[in-house]
């Protein structure tokens, strides 16, 4: 990856910003491109809105930057006044819809815009942020009907894109990835559930996930992958 380009969205997030921070330390990129909301990205990139994401790949183009690694470290979960559901009388369509938008059709329209920008003759890295509770053959629990479903549309949108994009580049890799419980606001909730050891702080979720990503080969295209580089299956 030596003197390539890589684009991090969501890079204030918890998540995001350990990866952006680590993909500079490692010293694999020229340049770590963090796109976000905020003022302090080049172009402010909101999953919620298209245009703002074709700003933003606009301005990697005028900026003759192709990136040869995007990553999508975005994901919805709460808000100040609202959670996962726990039973079907809470479902809310706003709610659902909010979902969708920010884990599913946010990244999905990030690969539309962005994918165009990667070198076709490069091995290419595209990943994006999913979780495991996204898997239908794993859930055994129920209950989370926004973000069990909307990463579950993430997975199969991953799955769709790794599939379109092998026939424009052969060496493309575009997976979905689990971190699992990270110290961060999206789990701060929910954590008192969860197993000692297996609550990773932020930096070392971001080395898990980069480790795992560049351990990938073409033929893991379209896969979800584990911080520990298992496979997840759908």
């Amino acid at each position: 990856m030596s003197g390539k380009t890589a684009v991090v969205i969501g890079a204030t997030g918890g998540i995001g910003a350990a990866i952006a921070d680590t993909l500079e330390t490692d010293g694999h990129f020229d340049r770590v491109i963090r796109f976000s909301r905020s003022a302090e990205s080049p172009v402010s990139l909101d999953l919620s809105s298209e245009s703002s994401i074709r700003d933003a790949a606009a301005w990697m183009k005028d900026n003759k930057l192709s990136p040869s690694m995007v990553f999508v470290a975005t994901g919805l979960l709460h808000d100040g006044s609202r959670g996962p559901e726990k039973s079907l009388r809470q479902l809310d369509s706003d709610w659902l819809v909010q979902n969708y938008q920010i884990n599913a059709v946010g990244p999905a329209l990030v690969a539309k815009h962005f994918l165009p920008l990667m070198d076709r003759n490069d091995r290419i890295r595209f990943a994006a942020l999913s979780a495991r509770v996204g898997s239908i053959s794993d859930n055994r629990l129920g209950g989370w009907y926004g973000y069990r479903t909307s990463k579950a549309a993430l997975n199969m949108m991953i799955r769709n894109l790794s599939i379109e994009w092998s026939r424009k580049n052969a060496n493309s890799i575009i997976v979905a990835l689990h971190p699992g419980t990270v110290d961060t606001a999206l789990s701060e909730p929910f954590q008192s559930n969860v197993p000692d050891g297996q609550l990773f702080d932020s930096q070392r979720a971001a080395r898990q996930l980069l480790t795992v990503l560049k351990g990938l080969k073409p033929a893991d295209s379209g896969k979800l992958f584990a911080w520990d580089g298992t496979e997840i299956q759908p």
